[in-house]
């Protein structure tokens, strides 16, 4: 359990990290990774003791009462940089970004090779669980079946697990677990590394370990070398910040591939990743001012049956290559894209604004620079989606989405804005935006609306859906609670009739069937059942074709005729 003392430093840090908490049209400019700052970094440790028996309820164990720090010195062109306890940033902040950027990777983050000179040499061995509560440099090695190198050290101590060819067979527990630290260094040699569980995770008493590390810390990975994950559950899991800064992953999980509580930072980095739900997702289930994500480098493969990248707040794109087929391709209350090439497949959205937070303004899709590329499937799809507003003044914009039906390439409840950049709609260049096919309160089901939308009253047809379109609004002269109320009433000429519930069925392609004259079949207050799904044709408003079905139900069949 931290301390008091650690309690306090974690939360003047994250109120120093904390994003803007509302930006309503922010002037991007490019904010590029600085690395001025020289640091000559000199770590001591005492050696270390333990014993390494191989049976199934052995443990070896590092422990020390020394803590170990990170030492730094300025170069001449320190002050170029921000400095900031014994972390020595390097990270400088631009301007009017959706999300304050400063200060995300310090200088020992973005190192990819540890300095090993009084590093610990440890090898794994089967059913051992090695313990690590110390700050150091520990050097890892070998093949082993359910082992764990659990680190459970101090609150200051930062301690480098340096990964050198190990592979890693659980059944149900982390491969790496990290129950206390003030940081959590993985970095690999040039080496190739496998970690894996097979079998269901078993709860740590009241901590539900459910991934292959699990760190209830600040986690880093870096390196120069390979790390393979495979997971019954989620790949990589923080409760605090993580942090990816170099290295190749290949992530193959049941849940989430990297997941993380207040934020997920990359630098750089090559993952390849399969996952039955999202690929990133940073969410805080207690705390829904945390959770974003903000990548400006590294090559994304991400196949996921749900999202690609969701963050709960932010999701900032400053750099990085991508191709993402998913459901949802990039979702966040504001996602915000300046640089980088984004390939997306998506069967849903390809990119979201949702309100997923509180403490965010307006949900907001902003593309200020960059390659974006959108290809849609079919049906009620949706290429940038906002519940909110759309700004794009710079970059390049692909989509690809169908004509038919009620898909969309632009969809957003706001304003939209387009100042710069280029659009291309299905191959042609466009000059503006184009407005939704139908604004207002979104795709629902005809009265019973979705996200943000309101539910329709009996006949009027005002519900949404979370889409901003399909909302559909009657006559505001006709009287709707004497028609939702009166079962023998007969729609006047033009007026939909009463359904239950302010429902309306749903028709093949989204379409309503022409009646002559306007008229619509009296109902008495329900809807009748339809062969195949389909409505009749009414001939001259002959109601010939009805016949009383069971349960006072009216059934319907075509005309075969």
């Amino acid at each position: 359990m931290a301390s008091e003392n650690k309690k306090k430093r974690l939360s003047a840090k994250k109120k120093a990290q904390a994003p803007h908490k509302e930006k309503e049209k922010p002037d991007m400019r490019k904010k590029k990774l600085i690395t001025t700052i020289i640091i000559a970094a000199a770590m001591s440790f005492m050696t270390l003791t333990g014993c390494n028996s191989k049976t199934s309820s052995s443990s070896t164990q590092v422990s020390s009462s020394e803590s170990g720090t990170e030492s730094s010195s300025e170069s001449s062109s320190a002050s170029k940089s921000k400095l900031n306890d014994d972390d020595s940033k390097v990270i400088a902040s631009s301007t009017d970004f959706a999300l304050d950027t400063t200060d995300l990777f310090s200088k020992r983050d973005l190192e990819q090779t540890a300095d090993t000179s009084d590093a610990t040499s440890l090898t794994v061995k089967d059913g051992e669980t090695i313990t690590i509560n110390k700050a150091g440099v520990y050097i890892i090695t070998g093949t082993a079946e359910d082992c764990q190198i659990r680190v459970d050290a101090g609150d200051e101590d930062k301690v480098q697990i340096v990964l050198d060819g190990v592979s890693i067979t659980n059944t149900d527990k982390p491969a790496i677990y990290v129950l206390n630290a003030d940081k959590c260094f993985i970095t690999t040699t040039d080496s190739e590394n496998t970690l894996s569980v097979t079998g269901t995770f078993s709860a740590d008493g009241d901590t539900n370990t459910d991934a292959v590390i699990f760190s209830k810390d600040d986690l880093v990975l870096n390196g120069v070398g390979s790390l393979s994950i495979e997971s019954t559950d989620n790949g990589i899991s923080c409760k605090d910040d993580l942090k990816v800064t170099g290295g190749t992953y290949t992530i193959k999980c049941s849940s989430d591939a990297l997941e993380a509580n207040d934020s997920i930072r990359i630098s750089d980095g090559t993952f390849t990743i399969e996952s039955s739900k999202d690929g990133l997702h940073a969410e805080n289930d207690e705390d829904d001012s945390e959770g974003f994500i903000y990548i400006s480098g590294g090559s994304f493969t991400i196949t996921s049956k749900s999202d690609g990248i969701q963050g709960t707040t932010y999701v900032v794109v400053d750099g990085g290559d991508f191709n993402i087929k998913s459901s949802e391709g990039i979702e966040a209350t504001y996602v915000q894209i300046n640089d980088g090439s984004i390939d997306i497949t998506a069967s849903d959205d390809g990119i979201n604004a949702a309100k997923k937070s509180t403490q965010v303004g307006t949900p907001t899709v902003e593309i200020t620079g960059g390659e974006v590329k959108i290809t849609m499937g079919n049906g009620d799809v949706d290429a940038v989606d906002a519940n909110g507003n759309v700004i794009v003044s710079g970059g390049k914009i692909d989509i690809s989405v169908p004509t038919q039906g009620s898909a969309e390439s632009f969809d957003y409840d706001g304003s939209a804005s387009f100042t710069g950049g280029t659009i291309i709609i299905n191959g042609e260049e466009v000059s503006e935006i184009p407005t939704p096919k139908m604004m207002g309160g979104g795709k629902g089901n005809w009265g019973n609306g979705g996200q943000n939308g309101n539910r329709g009253d009996n006949g009027n047809f005002q519900g949404g859906g979370r889409k901003g379109r399909q909302s559909v609004d009657v006559d505001s002269s006709s009287d709707s609670s004497d028609s939702s109320t009166s079962d023998d009433s007969k729609p006047a000429d033009g007026d939909m009739p009463n359904f239950p519930g302010g429902q309306m069925p749903n028709f093949e392609d989204g379409e309503m069937p022409n009646f002559p004259g306007g008229q619509m079949p009296d109902f008495d207050g329900e809807m009748p059942e339809f062969k195949d799904g389909e409505m009749p044709d009414f001939k001259n408003g002959d109601k010939s074709q009805f016949s009383k079905g069971e349960k006072g139900q009216k059934n319907i069949n075509k005309d075969e005729t």
